[in-house]
């Protein structure tokens, strides 16, 4: 009997389980948030080395655990996330991989990262923030969608400075936000001496402007960037990238 078949009831009336096609599955709630690529491409950006201790600010499904859990060697994969509802159905995708070992969702407010988990007890942070602030877009009227991409709850700097408390020294901070605010995301990582290493400009068609940005920094860092090659989503309309399929893990 497949994992799906054995495990269905751990999912909840209105939700559905997606595969990751990678021998996982995320639970999800089409009327609240799902995640979304962007996510997706976090966990291709990010780097976890053998043994790592890595924390998710924000982690809303579980996705970025989930699949740093089955790409990685990390040690061990922490999700922390304020809205109940999202962290207990987090953690019942966590039970439906079988992943209790490997996986924990902790229900918490980010700001108060350091004080849930000890200061400087990660090797890497990564984080999908809300990007929109004041009029940048429109307010969903359902909350945990509001939540989710509205700074609502947190705000960047929350982000960067809850990040910069649990990390260790040396230890890595991922994350993907919107190019629109690259200026103030730079200016936030450095004031908490997280310096920007590594950056990709995500492109939705090569003719396009780039719609979002994945930034790599380092706790304590000597000030050397590295712009790697434009990431292009789509070769035209519904077809993916040759790279973007990599990511996915479908070829």
């Amino acid at each position: 009997m497949k994992n799906s078949e054995k495990q269905d009831y751990l999912v909840h009336e209105n939700e559905r389980v997606d595969d990751l096609q990678n021998g996982y599955y995320i639970i999800q709630d089409p009327e609240k948030f799902c995640f979304g690529m962007d996510a997706v491409l976090l966990s291709g950006f990010t780097r976890i080395k053998k043994d790592e201790q890595m924390l998710d600010l924000g982690t809303g499904t579980g996705i970025i655990p989930v699949l740093l859990s089955a790409k990685t060697e990390g040690k061990h994969f922490t999700g922390l996330e304020i809205q109940p509802e999202c962290a207990e159905m987090a953690n019942r995708s966590v039970q439906y991989n079988r992943l209790e070992d490997k996986v924990t969702i902790v229900q918490g407010d980010l700001k108060e990262a350091a004080g849930i988990f000890r200061p400087a007890s990660f090797d890497v942070v990564t984080s999908n923030p809300p990007y929109m602030i004041g009029q940048h877009g429109l307010t969903n009227p359902d909350l945990p969608k509001a939540i989710a991409r509205h700074e609502i709850l947190c705000t960047l700097e929350d982000v960067v400075r809850a990040a910069a408390s649990v990390l260790k020294d040396r230890g890595r901070f991922y994350m993907v936000h919107r190019p629109f605010r690259l200026t103030e995301i730079m200016l936030t990582l450095t004031r908490y001496h997280l310096e920007p290493k590594r950056m990709q400009l995500v492109y939705p068609y090569i003719d396009r402007e780039p719609n979002m940005v994945l930034i790599e920094s380092l706790k304590g860092g000597n000030s050397r960037i590295t712009v790697e090659r434009p990431l292009i989503v789509y070769d035209k309309p519904g077809v993916y990238t040759k790279s973007i399929l990599e990511i996915y893990g479908m070829v």
